[in-house]
């Protein structure tokens, strides 16, 4: 019996001693998956990226946080990223800024889009600057001597180099899974937002900037007139330029059936023209189909996000089912 004893206390000290061995090598495996995974994020966060962008390329180095970026699109991109600029070039409109993001933000104004301050640039330190393409290629090579510098389509991009822009923008900043997920939900949204209009497929409508001096039609090849051919609705002028400069005898030759204004501030063209048997003779205007769209958010903003607040306007001013 005591023989047998002992044999059944070996072997379960060998038993326990089998489950030690295993919970150690477990602990060192588990130990060393989680260093493995900090090894291999510091690794992606020390990778130098070449960016391809308008003015050739530009390596960058880590992932930059503290970025400063000179055209408004560039903020939303950032914002559908769940990231912020350090500086901003803002017009001196703070105001527009929250607007944009939906929220006050903490960030320092260099300037106007056209000018930017690139002294109060310079002192912010940045580790990344994200300019336009249109505005901002005279002062590329100052811009790149404060930090590494990308150049991106966006005042006068189309719909679809927007998306591109933010897919550079993801890039730069490594987000690029991220930003694979936000543009998949985007198609999404816009799809069914697409699906929810009712309208006929032969209407044509027509975006336009209204100033005190100008009419500025944004024609099939503009960023808010693409948009909308691709929620389903065409657009009165369909042509590679895209603005056009019209008088009232013009917009009278097209005579488009729904009218987006986005007015300027003050005194308007249009305000002269209402009194003109012209004007009122417009299908839009006999129709009722004339409509105030906001200024900042269809012709400044540009940008995932604003994109789907200009598609969600659209559908609650044409209707849906």
């Amino acid at each position: 019996m005591q023989k047998s004893k002992k044999v059944r206390t070996f072997g379960g000290g060998i038993l326990i001693l089998l489950f030690t061995i295993m919970m150690v090598l477990s602990g060192c495996n588990t130990s060393q998956t989680k260093e493995a995974e900090k090894t291999s994020a510091e690794t992606k966060n020390q990778e130098i990226r070449t960016i391809k962008h308008e003015m050739g390329e530009t390596e960058i180095k880590n992932t930059p946080k503290k970025i400063v970026t000179l055209e408004l699109s560039f903020v939303d991109s950032l914002n559908a990223l769940g990231m912020k600029p350090i500086g901003i070039s803002d017009d001196n409109k703070k105001e527009m800024i929250t607007k944009l993001v939906g929220h006050e933000m903490d960030y320092t104004s260099v300037g106007t889009r056209e000018q930017p301050n690139l002294e109060v640039i310079s002192s912010l330190q940045p580790d990344l600057i994200i300019a336009d393409a249109e505005r901002h290629k005279g002062i590329y090579k100052d811009l790149q001597q404060i930090a590494p510098t990308v150049i991106l389509k966006s005042r006068e991009s189309t719909y679809q180099e927007n998306l591109d822009s933010f897919k550079t923008i993801a890039k730069a900043v490594n987000q690029e899974e991220a930003a694979e997920k936000r543009l998949s939900e985007h198609e999404k949204t816009i799809k069914e937002l697409k699906a929810q209009l009712t309208v006929d497929s032969n209407m044509t409508v027509l975006p336009a900037v209204v100033r005190d001096t100008s009419f500025q039609a944004h024609t099939s090849s503009s960023y808010d007139g693409e948009l909308l051919e691709r929620m389903g609705l065409k657009n009165a002028i369909q042509q590679e330029q895209p603005h056009a400069e019209m008088n009232l005898e013009q917009l009278v030759e097209i005579d488009p059936d729904v009218l987006l204004l986005a007015n300027n501030e003050g005194k308007l063209l249009t305000d002269e023209w209402k009194d003109n048997p012209l004007w009122k003779d417009l299908k839009a205007v006999k129709n009722g189909q004339v409509y105030s769209v906001d200024r900042d958010l269809w012709t400044r903003y540009r940008g995932v996000v604003s994109a789907e607040a200009i598609a969600k306007d659209t559908l609650k001013m044409l209707g849906e089912e």
